[in-house]
């Protein structure tokens, strides 16, 4: 294997890896406040969100929130599934459940 492979993955390795690590060994050190730890819980609902929502309520840049916005629709059902069980596996089967359905019944594809 030539050296300059050796190098681009152990650059890799590193680039991946130090990100992860440098925060658990700085703050496994430091007492967190409890209200940091708070805030903290919502980044993972926060960074869902934002990749989600353009996919659910935009079709080409432009808001449809009409009954051929399939995902639009998958996505009512999946949310209150997400809010009653607390469970991503039901609610990612209840979406694609959803859209099955939908385009079944409404007689077109995605």
């Amino acid at each position: 294997m030539d050296g300059k492979i050796i190098a681009l993955f152990l650059g890799m390795m590193l680039v991946t890896y130090l990100p992860r690590v440098l925060p658990l060994v700085v703050l496994s050190k430091v007492d967190i406040p409890r209200l940091f730890m708070r805030w903290l819980k919502y980044i993972p609902v926060a960074v869902l969100a934002s990749l989600l929502a353009p996919e659910l309520f935009l079709d080409n840049g432009w808001p449809d929130f009409s009954f051929s916005n399939l995902f639009f629709l998958a996505a009512i059902p999946s949310f209150f599934i997400a809010a009653i069980t607390k469970n991503i596996f039901y609610t990612v089967f209840t979406g694609m459940i959803c859209i099955v359905l939908f385009t079944r019944i409404f007689g077109y594809c995605l």
